[in-house]
Formats: structure tokens, C-alpha cells, sequence
């Protein structure tokens, strides 16, 4: 069984439903033996898809994964309203939705597209006072956490079979979906809970690329697991990139400051509209040296990550 050598870099796993996120980190963690496992954000138990396991050095890069955006399928069903906002809570309301029609649903949830203000769930994993919000409301003390805003890039109905309706959605970092659809419900003049979640894609990786948590186990057995592992230079997919010659990367390896002299402009297209942007540094063998954020307007980089040493 591959054990003790499993090299830097990332996993993708499709949880099943009714497994924490903290449960396959912990599966990922003895299967392969790696010292670290991070994760590139968590899904509730009830959910299901892709969650990104990064593996030793590479939990250093989990906030880029972080960060990106997601892309979801879920189900909601109107009518009842449940504690937790999922199936998985204990129903505190209901009430009719047989008087909506299709063409009211489709025009109320055009109306969450773009950036929206929304309260976090009590039942999530924010902390208060150094306690997972969660944990609190199971002792009967539920903290509201102001709202945010969240972007929802879209939302799109792709069924209606009441009292569920289908929707996918692509939204930024920090979304919830069970409130997403608990407001949506409560726009349509009902109540409302979600019956599934699946993420599809999170971090520019889609579930297309993603292990079944099941196999985990007989491929590691069978000495396999370790292919499927994506080394941390080509997990940044997004990221501008420069080919470091050995100069640089022994400047990179002893800290020292970087310029614009270093890393010629060509290898870092400024995104309009961003206060910094992250271009990532490779050697001649193809391997991650460093993650670097240059400001606009600067001259200078700032180092993120340093892998070479």
C-alpha cells in the first residue's frame, strides 16, 4: 500500500452524502500517509461533489483555493422550513406553495443574480468566540453573524416538479446555498429547505477529475492513488506564470527582494479592476518555487508561498 511517499500536492475527492468534510480529510490523512491534509473548502454533511484535499506542502496553497469561485446543483424544496435550512434540521415551519406558478419562480430568482446581502446561517461553521456556530445552536444559543455580501454570477432553473425545484448556481467564495434557497422561498411567499447540494466545480477544478471517496482505499492499495495526485505548479491554473532560470530561483530560495527586473511583464498580465494579482514561479524541472502578488502600480513582489528551499 503507497504510504510515507506520497508527494506535495492536490486530491480531488467527490464526498458522498452524510460524511463531514472534516471525515474525509481525516480518511485522506491515513490512506496516504501524508504529514499534512488541508482542504480547499468544506461541504456540509448532507452535501455531496467536489471537495479539493491538498496534501503536505501543498495546504499552503489551500486559501488560493479558497478564494475561487463555485458552481453548485441543488434541490430545494418549498413549503417547509427546517432549523439547519436542509434536510438534515428539524422543521420549524410550513406553509402553502400550491398557488405558485413557474413563471413566478423563474422571475424571482432572476432576482438574486449579482451581488446580494445574506445572513449566515446559524447552523455553519463560523465561529464566535473561538466556537463553531453550530456547536452553539445545538446547545440552544444561536448567534446571528451580521450579513455579507456574496456574489451569484448565476442562477439557473433547470426543473420544477413542485413543491422542488432544480437550480445550479455559480457564486463566489463564502455563499451559502441553503440560505440562498431559504430566501428565495421566502420571496415566493413561502418557506423553504434544501433537499440536496452537489458542488460541481470549486478552486478551477470540476468533479470530472475527481475520486470517488470509495476508491481511495483499493487505489492506494493497489499502489495507483499516487498518479491522480496534481502537482502543485499545475493546480494554479489560473495563475499567470514565469519559468525561473537558476538565478532567480536562488534569489527566491534566500528571500531576497524581487522586481520587475526578475519577472519580465510579459509573464504577468494585470486583471483590470484587481488590487493585486498572483503570478506563480516554476523551475527548469517543471516544480513550484513560489507564489508572488505583485500590487498595481508596483514594481516590487511580495511573496506568498516559497517552495524552492
Amino acid at each position: 500500500m503507497e504510504k510515507h511517499t506520497f508527494p506535495d500536492g492536490i486530491l480531488l475527492i467527490d464526498k458522498p452524502a452524510r460524511l463531514s468534510s472534516a471525515a474525509v480529510v481525516a480518511a485522506v490523512k491515513r490512506i496516504t500517509g501524508a504529514a499534512k491534509v488541508g482542504h480547499g473548502g468544506t461541504l456540509d454533511p448532507f452535501a455531496t461533489g467536489l471537495m479539493v484535499c491538498c496534501l503536505n506542502r501543498a495546504t499552503r496553497l489551500a486559501r488560493f483555493f479558497l478564494a475561487g469561485s463555485k458552481h453548485y446543483t441543488a434541490t430545494l424544496r418549498l413549503g417547509s422550513a427546517t432549523d439547519t435550512q436542509d434536510v438534515t434540521g428539524q422543521a420549524i415551519a410550513e406553509m402553502p406553495w400550491d398557488g405558485i406558478s413557474e413563471t413566478a419562480i423563474r422571475r424571482c430568482t432572476a432576482g438574486f443574480t449579482g451581488w446580494i446581502e445574506q445572513l449566515p446561517p446559524v447552523y455553519s461553521a463560523l465561529k464566535h468566540r473561538g466556537v463553531p456556530l453550530y456547536k452553539l445552536a445545538r446547545k440552544g444559543f444561536a448567534v446571528q453573524k451580521p450579513a455579507r455580501r456574496v456574489l451569484i454570477s448565476s442562477i439557473e432553473i433547470t426543473g420544477i416538479r413542485l413543491p422542488d425545484v432544480q437550480l445550479e448556481v455559480i457564486c463566489s467564495a463564502g455563499t451559502y446555498i441553503r440560505t440562498l434557497g431559504a430566501d428565495l422561498a421566502k420571496a415566493l411567499g413561502t418557506c423553504g429547505h434544501l433537499r440536496a447540494l452537489r458542488r460541481l466545480a470549486s478552486g478551477g477544478f470540476d468533479l470530472s477529475r475527481a475520486l470517488a471517496f470509495e476508491a481511495l482505499e483499493p487505489l492506494a492499495q493497489a499502489g495507483e492513488l499516487r498518479r491522480h495526485v496534481i502537482s502543485m505548479a499545475d493546480a494554479l491554473t489560473g495563475f499567470a506564470c514565469h519559468v525561473a532560470d537558476g538565478q532567480l530561483v536562488e534569489k527566491i530560495r534566500h528571500g531576497r527582494p524581487l522586481t520587475a527586473a526578475d519577472i519580465p511583464a510579459r509573464a504577468h498580465p494585470h486583471e483590470t479592476g484587481k488590487a493585486a494579482a498572483y503570478i506563480k514561479v516554476i523551475d527548469g524541472s517543471g516544480n513550484l518555487a513560489a507564489v508572488l502578488e505583485k500590487a498595481a502600480a508596483s514594481e516590487t513582489y511580495r511573496y506568498c508561498c516559497v517552495f524552492s528551499n
